[in-house]
């Protein structure tokens, strides 16, 4: 076990711990997964809203449309989500033609199919276009979403379907362009893809993959470790990221074929057929300029007010949507009119072409979410913890628009870890978060906390005896010179400097000796923090996949808990 001097960090106390099933033990083990909480509380990188929302939800209960943990908030987002009018037969035909482009699997096809029905409701989710599949996250928030759906349908008798909203108007190049995974010798590695004309400029749904993915792809090939599952994953990697095929629906090819099976429906939002359906959200916005940012500006008040940061400030005057004429451009308020690019345009002229033209107008973050659920009957959504704030924000915005604010519910939290790091975890008693530190901080004090009782008393009592003998020395100088006193002390100074590198000696000395324990720490931090930041929002899920094969997918269906608040560490 770790010396005192360690305990310092505070390991996974009792209090802390959740399991799926009852019972005091911290750790659960099912179908050979050992399952591990931990408060989200302690993570520094994490929000205190999060912390909020799960353990005291009355404190943020204004900002939000019900607690996801009351089984009558379920009730009444059902309710009032069935009640909206909105174009069914029309949404979920633009949703089969995707489909249909994609040759999406017949189980995702029957769930959508379901979307004509005026009792259908849906849990959302949604994430940007990343390469191979986005991070880890990516799958815990895909994942999340069907459980909810499934556990919905079962309390309520209520027909539910998932769906993933893959957002790819933005046209930030640089979120989606890379993806990072460890080697074989657990080795940090990023691969990229070479940018494609007009990346940075154009919506990522206007970016086409050339001939270089191929090369990209061989490069993951190289960087990934073998395993027995590495040929069938590159192999769907190659079916969905190929040349001439455009980011987004490289990514929803991928994403379909990977959870559709599950029923999943993938929706590409930058589909200009679904544009006329949101259409009068469009002409809304630019006949009240600027009101969309002031709910959601004084919302963010309310928010400080709380304790807590708005994820959004935006600025009074600015309109929440894009105008798209191959590039993404903001549309700007100036006076009675509007200014987009180099042109400049009244209101009448604007509202016009939204309304005759949808296609050519995007929403930005504020009113992104707005047009999902005008779309979609959502009863839930599963946000990350940066959504889940400017969510709060959200909700006089809502009802502005006259659509139906949804439940939120946090995605699932996970650390996925070899047993090897499990077993190094549970002897040591290491918190994740002490693995954070890219130094050897950590790995020093286990070091010093293994070294021989007798060497370590034998130091203290060296430094306890040059003390003493010390300070009756300096005690005596004045009778012969009191000038002597300080260079004594000096002496003793350099003494106790000298002992303090002799300790470091120990310590490197024990380094060589017990290499095993340096190797286990290194690969474990490796898992668990790559590159300094957790793994969820680091590593890609394809790495996960390589290493596990397609039955990660189900073993996380089946044993990754929803409990609000817990982070899992995991072995599969």
């Amino acid at each position: 076990m770790v010396s005192n001097a360690l305990r310092q960090y505070g390991t996974v106390a009792s209090d802390q711990v959740s399991t799926a099933t009852p019972g005091p033990s911290a750790a659960s083990t099912e179908g050979g997964s050992t399952r591990l909480a931990v408060d989200v509380r302690r993570f520094g990188w994490i929000r205190p809203l999060a912390g909020d929302y799960a353990f005291d939800f009355d404190k943020v209960a204004s900002l939000y449309a019900g607690n996801p943990r009351s089984p009558g908030a379920w009730r009444d987002a059902i309710a009032r989500t069935r009640l909206a009018q909105r174009d069914r037969e029309g949404i979920a035909a633009a949703v089969a033609a995707q489909q249909a482009r994609r040759a999406a699997p017949p189980a995702a096809r029957e769930a959508a199919a379901k979307l004509t029905s005026p009792d259908t409701v849906a849990v959302v989710t949604g994430q940007q276009a990343g390469v191979f599949g986005g991070p880890l996250f990516t799958l815990l928030k895909a994942i999340t979403a069907i459980q909810l759906a499934r556990r919905a349908a079962s309390d309520h008798q209520a027909e539910v379907v998932t769906i993933f909203w893959v957002d790819a108007e933005d046209h930030d190049w640089e979120e989606v362009a890379s993806c990072t995974v460890l080697d074989a010798g657990f080795q940090a590695r990023t691969v990229s893809i070479p940018r494609p004309d007009g990346a940075g400029d154009l919506p990522v749904a206007a970016l086409r993959l050339d001939s270089r993915i191929e090369q990209s792809i061989q490069e993951l090939s190289g960087v990934l470790p073998p395993t027995d599952f590495t040929e069938s994953t590159i192999a769907g990697l190659r079916a969905a990221y190929t040349f001439g095929t455009g980011m987004a629906e490289a990514f929803a090819r991928w994403l379909e074929t990977t959870l559709g099976p599950y029923g999943l429906i993938v929706f590409e939002s930058s589909d200009p057929a679904a544009k006329p359906f949101v259409a009068e959200i469009f002409t809304r916005e630019l006949e009240t300029p600027g009101l969309t940012a002031s709910l959601a500006a004084a919302a963010g008040e309310a928010f400080a007010s709380l304790g807590h940061q708005p994820q959004v400030i935006p600025h009074p005057d600015s309109v929440s949507l894009f105008h798209l004429d191959g590039a993404r451009r903001p549309i700007r308020r100036q006076d009675d009119r509007f200014v987009v690019g180099d042109r400049t345009c009244t209101i009448e002229e604007l509202r016009g072409e939204a309304a005759r033209s949808p296609s050519r107008f995007s929403p930005n973050v504020l009113l992104r979410s707005i047009v999902q659920d005008a779309l979609f009957p959502t009863i839930c959504y599963v946000a990350g913890p940066s959504e889940l704030a400017y969510l709060g924000q959200l909700k006089d915005a809502y009802e502005h628009f006259g659509v139906p604010m949804p439940l939120m519910y946090p995605r699932a939290s996970a650390t996925l870890i070899d047993s090897a790091a499990a077993r190094f975890l549970r002897r040591y008693e290491l918190p994740l978060e002490a693995l954070q530190p890219q130094d050897e901080s950590v790995l020093n004090r286990m070091l010093a906390s293994q070294l021989p009782a007798s060497v370590e008393q034998a130091l203290k009592e060296t430094q306890e005896t040059i003390h003493r003998g010390m300070e009756r020395l300096i005690d005596a100088m004045p009778a012969l010179d009191p000038t002597l006193a300080g260079a004594a002390r000096t002496t003793l100074g350099r003494m106790d400097h000298d002992l303090r590198g002799l300790h470091s000696k120990m310590i490197q000395a024990a380094k060589r000796r017990d290499e095993t324990l340096r190797r286990q720490f290194t690969r474990t931090q490796a898992q668990i923090f790559p590159l300094g930041h957790p793994q969820e929002r680091t590593l890609g899920v394809i790495y996960f996949l390589n290493q596990y094969g397609p039955a990660l997918v189900e073993r996380l269906m089946q044993e990754l808990p929803l409990d609000l608040g817990r982070h899992w560490v995991m072995t599969i």
